[in-house]
């Protein structure tokens, strides 16, 4: 029996998928393809890998801080068990995040068959993906690194490429010869027409023990240095954080860079298996298009969208009609607080847009107005000068923290569900059209004992309401205090 651990990078911000694509939500956890996330439907792939030779395990995710809460709640939701969620403090490219995985499935003396993958790509022939990853676990478990190649249908730029030697040794497998980075387009029409390369997907298979060796020959720096932010951890039940200024310290290095480039005639020999299952990195919106389907005038809609002769066009409304008229070849994503229209052809250069946001501090680069937490979710409906309104909902059995303000009073109105306030000494239970006041400087906490979700109007009033004014004293999910 080969035992596999999956291991799913859901680092990123996804930064040209803006202004769906956030910081605090990035495009890993969207809704693109479908009614489930990208790494969600990453999850469901790898955990379909088993069979009478193979035993998948709970997933192990490499994560950030901020975005813990949304992973687990996101498995929870698909009726996957998360097996553990490493916390990278500060993002460091894939190799640390590879190393922190190998170290953590190498626990108990266990040395599995990791099967990474990006959390932010789509599959489309979700068999065929099995079927070459199952052949690619079962030469890994012989311990050779194994890497999926994805056929290619285009002389594409934007990705790096894996050469195999020819003529084909193994129907199937096959050893590397080199890797090649992006090309310019001349040079990628060279490459098709050639044959025997592949676009590198960013997927690798391989045991725990192969990939520490491999880095301990070609960059036993940063090997060493996560082996001393992993003996510095810390454990939250399924959350384990590294140590803190040590991973900060660690060079930040991809695992191309950092071990598989260096493979290729080395005493670390590395095959590929080809991946032909309509594989995409979904990394621009021109690529959104290219998986979505499509009306006879080559439109894809999502949302509210009505359109008179307009032609290949990208449609992403969320919270109000859109309407085209007579347009080609444009995208359109539409959120509560930002709108990107933009030639499809231009995709790439959304980033440019985040890029300014991010110089003038502006908030819509980091957040949406509709923001989630780990007790529920809050959308900000309203805001001028001195107050802002919000509807908050709050799942059953969950609470924030206790908690006080130095800037701000705040009114709550219970719409729907059961609250249970903590309010200074007094503990109320309130009730649809009941409400309550939260004088400046009191100690609070909002909870839901009850069954079905709460919702509640928030209505906050002072001279500042910003988010960073919060004073924990408790918290169940283990945020920051004082």
């Amino acid at each position: 029996m080969i035992n596999v651990t999956p291991v799913i990078l859901c680092g990123g911000s996804g930064t040209r998928l803006w202004p769906l694509s956030r910081t605090g939500f990035p495009k890993q956890f969207l809704c693109l393809t479908g009614d489930k996330s990208l790494f969600q439907q990453a999850a469901l792939r790898l955990g379909n890998l088993g069979n009478a030779q193979i035993q998948v395990a709970s997933p192990l995710i490499v994560t950030g801080e901020d975005h813990r809460f949304l992973a687990a709640e996101q498995l929870r939701e698909i009726g996957v068990e998360l097996g553990c969620a490493l916390l990278e403090p500060v993002g460091r490219n894939t190799a640390p995040a590879l190393t922190l995985a190998a170290l953590a499935a190498m626990e108990d003396g266990a040395d599995p068959v990791l099967v990474v993958t990006p959390a932010d790509q789509t599959v489309v022939k979700a068999d065929s993906f099995t079927s070459a990853m199952q052949q690619a676990v079962a030469e890994a478990a012989n311990g050779t690194i194994v890497i999926l190649g994805v056929m290619p249908n285009k002389p594409e730029t934007g990705y790096g490429y894996i050469q195999i030697n020819q003529p084909e040794e193994n129907a199937g497998i096959h050893n590397v010869r080199r890797f090649v980075e992006k090309p310019d387009a001349p040079t990628a029409e060279n490459y098709l027409n050639e044959g025997g390369y592949y676009w590198n997907a960013g997927i690798f298979v391989l045991k725990s023990s192969a990939w520490l060796k491999a880095l301990e020959q070609f960059r036993p720096d940063i090997l060493q240095a996560t082996q001393a932010a992993w003996d510095k951890r810390s454990a939250d039940n399924a959350f384990t954080r590294p140590g803190k200024a040590e991973f900060a310290a660690i060079s930040s290095e991809s695992v191309d860079y950092a071990a598989m480039e260096h493979c290729p005639g080395s005493n670390f020999p590395i095959k590929m298996v080809p991946l032909d299952a309509g594989w995409n990195d979904l990394g621009a919106w021109d690529a959104v298009w290219n998986v979505l389907p499509k009306d006879e005038a080559g439109n894809a809609h999502l949302g509210d969208v009505l359109t008179t002769d307009s032609r290949n066009t990208l449609v992403h409304a969320t919270s109000r009609l859109v309407s085209l008229v007579g347009v080609e070849n444009l995208i359109v994503v539409e959120t509560p607080d930002a709108v990107l229209v933009a030639d499809k052809s231009r995709s790439q250069d959304v980033k440019h847009i985040v890029n300014q946001l991010q110089k003038t501090k502006r908030e819509e680069h980091t957040l949406h107005r509709k923001v989630h937490r780990p007790w529920g979710w809050y959308d900000s409906i309203d805001e001028g000068g001195r107050f802002k309104v919000k509807r908050i909902q709050v799942k059953p059995k969950a609470s924030l923290s206790l908690q006080k303000h130095h800037h701000r009073a705040e009114h709550w109105i219970v719409v729907t569900g059961t609250a249970e306030i903590t309010n200074g000494d007094r503990v109320l239970t309130l009730t649809e059209n009941q409400s309550t006041y939260i004088p400046l400087g009191e100690v609070h906490r909002l909870a839901n004992p009850g069954t079905i979700p709460l919702e509640i109007i928030e209505v906050q009033s002072g001279s500042y309401l910003g988010e960073d004014d919060i004073i924990r004293f408790d918290d169940t999910y283990g945020r920051a205090k004082p």
